[in-house]
C-alpha cells in the first residue's frame, strides 16, 4: 500500500490545488510515482481524459505535475453548478443526473464507497497519492456525510495538512479554528499547517508560528511566498482574473485587446489562458457594454447554463454590444456555450427547459439540446493549422450546409464559433487566429513566433515544485506521507469535548 496525504484548506481558494500540484511535482522529481486525487470536486472547469471521461481540470493539471496521464479515478465525483441550487453530478466521468444541495446528501453514502474504491485503486498502482480536499474541512453543518475532507481522511486513515491563505488575513485564527471545531477523531489526523501566499520577511511571522505550535501541538511545515502567475487551471470563478492579463510586451508594433464576457455560470475559462500567455495580447473579463468598446476580439466563453447566461447577456446590454461590434467587423469568437449563443435559435428542453429561444443570430446555425452529453477529444484543421481539442456539451449545433466551416462550427465574416475547448492551446492555430484578428482589425500586431504554451504550463508546474522544495519542510512531509500522523496529537476545545461518533 502506498503512502498518502490529504491537503486541506481553511477556505476555498486557499491554495489547495496548487500546493497539491507542487507536492506532486516535488515527489516525481525524487523518482516517486505519484497520483493526484480529489474525491469530490465542485467546478465548471473540466476536461475530457484520453478514454472519454470528464474530470475536474485541476486534477488534469495535477496529473501533469505528476507526469502521469489523467484518469477518472483521480476525480470520481464532479459537481457542476448550473443554478443557484442545482448541480449536475458526474461520477467516474459520466453525468448521472441533476441534484439540489438537499437531494444530493442522501446519495453521498453510496458515493463514499465509490470514492474509497478509486483511492484504493490508485494507492495500489502508485507509490504516493496526494489527495486534495474541498472547501474547508470544518464545515460542521456538512460533516455527517462528508466524502471529500475529514470523512475521506477518517475512512482512509489519511494524514492531513491544512493550508491557510495569509494574503487574505486572519490566517492564525483560521488555522487554529479549523482544528478546534473538529471532533476528536478528525483532530487526531491533522498533523501540521502550511502558510500560503506570504509577502514580506518570514522572520516577522515566526513568533506567531511558534505560538500556534504551542497552542495546537502541531508544527507549520512551511511558509510559501506569494508568487504571481501560478493560478493555473483554477476550479471556480474566484480564480478568474479581475484585471488585465498579458504575456508581456508585444512582439510587433501593436497590442491586441481581448474582452471576454464574464458569464455568471462561466465554464472552462482556462480556454483563455493561452491567449493571456501571448506577448502583446491583453485579456480582460467584461461585465458592462463599455468594456467591449476598444476590443479587437470579443469572446463568448463556455457556460454551464447557456440559455440563462444568454438572458444575462441581454439584460446587461452586452448582447447588443456584441452585435454592434460584429456589425462593425470586430472579430467575435464563441466557444461551446458561447458558440451556441451566436446561433439563430436554441431549443432546450434539457438544461433550462425553456423550449425554443432566439440566439444572437450572428452565425447561420441552430442549436438543440440532447439529453446525452457529448464528450470527446476531436482533431481537425483550421486556418491551415492542425487543431486538437476536447468537447463537453449537451447542445448540438447544426450549421447551414453552405456556411464557411470553422473547426466543427462556422465562420460568418468576422464571427467564429466552435464547440471545441482547448483549441487556442495549439500554438500554430493560435498564432494563425491572432494574425487573422490583427488583419481584420488593421492592427500591426505580430504573434511572437516562439510562444510554446505547453512549455509555459510546464514552467509553471516546475515553479510549484520549487515552492515546495525550497520553502516547505520536505523531511516532515516525507514522514507524514510514509508514516501518517504522529500519535498523541493534542485535542483542542471545543471540538475535543464532543462525544465520539
Amino acid at each position: 500500500m502506498s503512502g498518502s496525504l490529504l491537503v486541506a484548506g481553511t477556505t476555498s481558494d486557499a491554495g489547495k490545488s496548487v500546493v497539491t500540484a507542487g507536492i506532486c511535482r516535488w515527489l516525481v522529481r525524487q523518482g516517486v510515482s505519484v497520483a493526484p486525487f480529489k474525491a469530490q470536486n465542485m467546478s465548471n472547469n473540466s476536461m475530457v481524459t484520453a478514454d472519454g471521461a470528464e474530470i475536474g481540470r485541476a486534477q488534469v493539471m495535477q496529473a501533469a505535475a505528476a507526469r502521469v496521464e489523467p484518469e477518472a479515478a483521480m476525480n470520481p465525483v464532479l459537481l457542476k453548478p448550473g443554478g443557484d441550487n442545482s448541480s449536475q453530478v458526474v461520477v467516474l466521468g459520466r453525468a448521472v443526473g441533476e441534484v439540489t444541495a438537499l437531494s444530493y446528501r442522501p446519495r453521498k453514502a453510496a458515493l463514499l464507497e465509490q470514492v474509497l474504491s478509486c483511492l484504493a485503486d490508485l494507492r495500489s498502482r502508485f507509490d504516493v497519492v496526494v489527495c486534495e480536499g474541498a472547501g474547508s474541512p470544518t464545515e460542521i453543518n456538512l460533516r455527517a456525510d462528508d466524502i471529500a475532507n475529514m470523512g475521506l481522511a477518517t475512512a482512509a486513515g489519511l494524514p492531513v495538512l491544512v493550508v491557510g491563505d495569509i494574503d487574505r488575513g486572519g490566517v492564525f485564527p483560521a488555522l487554529y479554528g479549523t482544528v478546534a471545531l473538529m471532533p476528536p477523531a478528525d483532530q487526531r489526523l491533522v498533523a501540521g499547517f502550511l502558510v500560503n501566499k506570504f509577502r514580506g520577511d518570514v522572520r516577522l511571522l515566526e513568533p506567531g508560528l511558534v505560538e500556534l505550535a504551542r497552542l495546537t501541538g502541531r508544527p507549520t511545515l512551511g511558509v510559501l511566498p506569494w508568487l504571481g502567475g501560478l493560478e493555473i487551471d483554477v476550479e471556480d470563478s474566484l480564480g478568474v482574473p479581475t484585471g488585465v492579463s498579458s504575456g508581456g510586451p508585444p512582439h510587433g508594433e501593436d497590442v491586441l485587446r481581448v474582452s471576454v464576457a464574464r458569464l455568471p455560470r462561466l465554464s472552462n475559462f482556462t480556454d483563455l489562458d493561452a491567449l493571456a500567455a501571448e506577448p502583446g495580447v491583453l485579456v480582460r473579463y467584461a461585465t458592462r457594454p463599455e468594456e467591449l468598446a476598444d476590443a479587437d476580439l470579443v469572446v463568448l466563453p463556455g457556460s454551464r447554463a447557456t440559455v440563462a447566461d444568454l438572458g444575462w447577456l441581454r439584460s446587461t446590454g452586452l448582447a447588443e454590444a456584441v452585435a454592434r461590434r460584429a456589425a462593425d467587423g470586430t472579430p467575435v469568437l464563441g466557444i461551446c456555450g458561447g458558440h451556441q449563443m451566436l446561433a439563430r435559435t436554441i431549443t432546450d428542453e434539457v438544461e433550462s427547459g425553456a423550449g425554443t429561444v432566439p440566439g444572437l443570430g450572428l452565425l447561420p446555425a441552430d442549436v438543440r439540446f440532447a439529453r446525452e452529453k457529448t464528450l470527446g477529444r476531436p482533431v481537425g484543421t483550421a486556418l491551415g493549422e492542425r487543431v486538437a481539442g476536447y468537447e463537453i456539451h449537451h447542445g448540438i449545433v447544426t450549421v447551414d450546409d453552405d456556411a464557411e466551416p470553422f473547426l466543427d462550427g462556422a465562420r460568418a465574416g468576422s464571427v467564429f464559433g466552435t464547440t471545441w475547448h482547448g483549441a487556442l492551446e495549439n500554438d500554430g492555430f493560435r498564432r494563425a487566429f491572432l494574425s487573422e484578428v490583427a488583419r481584420t482589425t488593421g492592427r500591426r500586431f505580430v504573434p511572437a513566433p516562439g510562444t510554446d504554451f505547453a512549455a509555459v504550463r510546464e514552467a509553471r508546474l516546475d515553479r510549484l515544485g520549487d515552492l515546495i522544495a525550497e520553502h516547505a519542510d520536505t523531511d516532515a512531509l516525507w514522514r507524514l506521507i510514509e508514516a501518517g500522523p504522529p500519535p498523541g496529537l493534542p485535542l483542542l476545545p471545543p471540538g475535543s469535548l464532543l462525544s465520539p461518533r
